[in-house]
């Protein structure tokens, strides 16, 4: 296990991007939670959604005086491709559960657990990865509360994979869902649900002056900005469907002629499936000139990539949440998801994006042309997309719904 650096972060950064009676609650629930230390746990500190939440999370909580803490866990690559193979049996697919797997699961998590040289008032295990450390954990801090943060979909598992996790998830004090209908599955003593957030004052969120955004431009050569682009910022992973993309795509350049297409995503240390999809939808797609198939960007060119685009797609078969939807609305760039997971909350379909099924690669082309084509209609849109973050899915709303959970689990007076 290894606690990874940390950037400085302030409470008072968000205080133009939330309300203060929001920043007073903040500072009131860090106050009753003075004396208490808090332990998250997951599996990578670099490349997913878990780590980029936990990145802003534990500075900002640190800010406001609480002693939060994170670590990683330190595996093999035969711990990845076990944990990967859950993740996919959770959202649907995957090969049969082994004892080889199991026995490799619980060897790593044990060693992990090992690892953990304090106690704590509060365990957070985020997703299936850390959970088997559950038992470890309990005997070597019997009062604290363990909470099992769950940022998957749920609700179409491979039965085995179920049950191998439900077996930990049952024995947890408390367990947080994306979704409510996420945690229907899994009976826990107590749920919450607290949708994700994005960070407004990061390099990925930020505003940018015209003078970086000018050397991103540069950066992206030879993608053109004179030209029409939709863009898909997702890790490379086949539930992120990007060859469905290639092909709304291509639908949609029959009549978006000069149409370009960037394919954005990044390699999390936890999935050994990564590389090999990029160099799949790489060679798939590098006939065509038109489209960027881009790995590794630093969060400044994501940036400048989502708010210069005509159209962002989130085109995912299952999707935990998608807070790249949010990041892009909230740079003012329409969207167009999938009807899954976490990505209708934050598309109003017709209001800020367009919702279509999964499958419907047709369907997702149409809208694409129907945006592009109506330059009104996307800038109403992206307008309403920024607003609509705003109210729904800042870091400090996350924070405060977070914080609360904290101050039940534990029993304090607020």
């Amino acid at each position: 296990m290894h606690a990874p650096s940390l950037p400085g972060q302030t409470i008072e950064a968000y205080e133009s991007v939330t309300d203060d009676d929001r920043i007073r609650r903040l500072h009131s629930l860090a106050d009753t939670l003075e004396d208490a230390s808090i332990l998250h746990v997951n599996s990578t500190a670099t490349g997913g959604g878990v780590a980029e939440l936990l990145r802003s999370i534990v500075p900002v909580c640190r800010d406001l005086g609480i002693d939060d803490n994170w670590l990683v866990m330190d595996a093999t690559d035969d711990f990845y491709e076990v944990t990967k193979a859950m993740h996919n049996g959770l959202q649907g697919e995957g090969a049969p559960l082994t004892e080889e797997m199991q026995a490799t699961y619980r060897e790593v998590n044990e060693r992990n657990a090992a690892d953990i040289d304090a106690t704590y008032d509060i365990v957070v295990l985020h997703d299936p990865q850390p959970m088997g450390m559950l038992d470890s954990v309990q005997e070597a801090m019997p009062d604290a509360p363990i909470i099992w943060r769950c940022h998957i979909d749920l609700t179409d598992p491979v039965e085995e994979y179920l049950s191998f996790v439900a077996d930990y998830a049952e024995r947890t004090d408390h367990a947080i869902f994306s979704r409510g209908v996420y945690g229907e599955a899994i009976d826990v003593p107590t749920k919450r649900i607290i949708h994700p957030s994005i960070d407004p004052v990061t390099a990925k969120n930020r505003s940018l002056d015209e003078e970086t955004a000018a050397a991103e431009c540069d950066h992206l050569d030879p993608l053109s900005f004179d030209a029409p682009i939709v863009t898909q910022v997702s890790r490379f992973d086949p539930w992120k469907d990007q060859f469905g993309t290639l092909d709304a795509y291509r639908r949609a350049r029959k009549t978006i002629s000069d149409l370009q297409l960037v394919l954005v995503g990044g390699m999390a240390g936890d999935d050994p499936e990564g590389l090999e999809l990029y160099e799949r939808v790489a060679a798939e797609a590098a006939d065509d000139p038109d489209v960027h198939v881009l790995t590794d960007l630093p969060d400044l060119t994501v940036n400048l990539l989502q708010r210069r685009s005509d159209v962002v797609v989130q085109k995912s078969l299952r999707e935990g949440f998608g807070l790249v939807v949010s990041e892009a609305l909230w740079k003012r760039t329409p969207v167009v998801g999938s009807n899954v997971g976490g990505i209708p909350l934050q598309i109003e379909d017709g209001y800020n994006g367009y919702l279509v099924e999964p499958d419907d690669t047709k369907r997702a082309a149409d809208r694409l042309v129907t945006l592009f084509e109506d330059d009104e209609r996307r800038a109403t849109f992206g307008s309403n997309g920024r607003e609509h973050v705003r109210e729904h899915f800042l870091l400090p709303r996350q924070l405060e719904d977070l914080l609360t959970v904290f101050v039940d689990v534990l029993d304090l007076d607020p």
